[in-house]
């Protein structure tokens, strides 16, 4: 005579929750177990680098990494696809309401900030840029280098592929959410741009601060005419001087993996933030010191 169907159900459910706590199965700790991270592209190197040191320190860690944008990441992270996003902007208006419409709760971490650089030929005479003037480049409206102190030539504006995340940020703070239409040359990556404009002396483009420096110029920004110039160095940066500043951010589902919010506790860590800085960005999650040097010191 066969058991109840109740029965069978219980009895398979008790089954089931034997097999998951049998020895031998990863547990999800601070430590330990397996997540997977939806990574931003231009993080994606950095948390990489992240991963390959926590993975060291704690051998029991299993992280999957996969690319998508900010928008993607987050996706991915509302339709419990994936344990952590990484993005390189914060949420946005449209996925805070999501979040608060789907009763979720998320917690993100700054853990760099990162600087949107405009570069020109290195021969370019123009030494300094508003951000109004990258708007009316970018616009149509400004075209020769003349109108900046500069050649009587065309100006040659390049981009990246507008849904990407650095385009996005420019298209918001540069813009005004306002498209670009000028004609305009597009580049694959921020390594991409730099070559463009190496091989273009009439040509200006955008890149992240972390990019390598490989013989262009980097304009100083002043936020409006007539107020101060800024180099993006670490320390204008770090203090959100600069104009074109925007943060990398973890966020993940509250409650959701204990190994996430552990490789999150490693990343905003002493350890994490000084990967954060080798790689070219300026640490968030702990206190910087900048140190100058006196001109009347020799250079030795």
């Amino acid at each position: 005579m066969g058991l109840p169907a109740f029965l069978v159900v219980l009895l398979a459910a008790l089954w089931l929750s034997g097999c998951s706590s049998q020895p031998g199965r990863e547990e999800d700790s601070q430590t330990s177990g397996r997540i997977t991270v939806v990574c931003a592209p231009e993080a994606e190197r950095l948390v990489a680098h992240e991963r390959a040191a926590f993975q060291q320190l704690y051998p029991g860690a299993r992280i999957s990494m996969r690319t998508g944008t900010s928008r993607e990441g987050v996706r991915a992270l509302f339709a419990a696809e994936c344990d952590l996003a990484v993005i390189t902007r914060e949420l946005d208006v449209d996925e805070r309401a999501a979040a608060v419409r789907g009763r979720l709760e998320l917690d993100g971490y700054r853990f760099a900030r990162d600087a949107i650089v405009p570069i020109v030929h290195p021969s370019n005479p123009v030494q300094n840029i508003a951000v109004e003037q990258l708007r009316r480049i970018y616009d149509g409206t400004l075209s020769s280098w003349s109108e900046l102190g500069g050649r009587p030539e065309p100006i040659d504006p390049v981009v990246q592929p507008m849904e990407s995340d650095i385009s996005q940020f420019f298209l918001q703070q540069v813009m005004g959410g306002t498209p670009i239409t000028a004609r305009v040359l597009t580049e694959a990556s921020n390594e991409r741009v730099v070559a463009r404009v190496l091989a273009d002396r009439r040509a200006i483009g955008f890149t992240s601060i972390a990019s390598p420096d490989s013989g262009v110029k980097t304009l100083a920004v002043a936020s409006v005419l007539g107020l101060p110039y800024l180099k993006p160095d670490a320390e204008a940066v770090y203090q959100g001087s600069y104009p074109l500043t925007r943060f990398f951010n973890l966020y993940v589902r509250a409650g959701g993996a204990q190994l996430a919010n552990g490789f999150i506790t490693f990343v905003t860590s002493g350890d994490g933030q000084a990967l954060v800085h080798d790689y070219g960005l300026v640490p968030t999650a702990v206190p910087v010191r900048f140190v100058r040097r006196s001109p009347m010191l020799g250079a030795h």
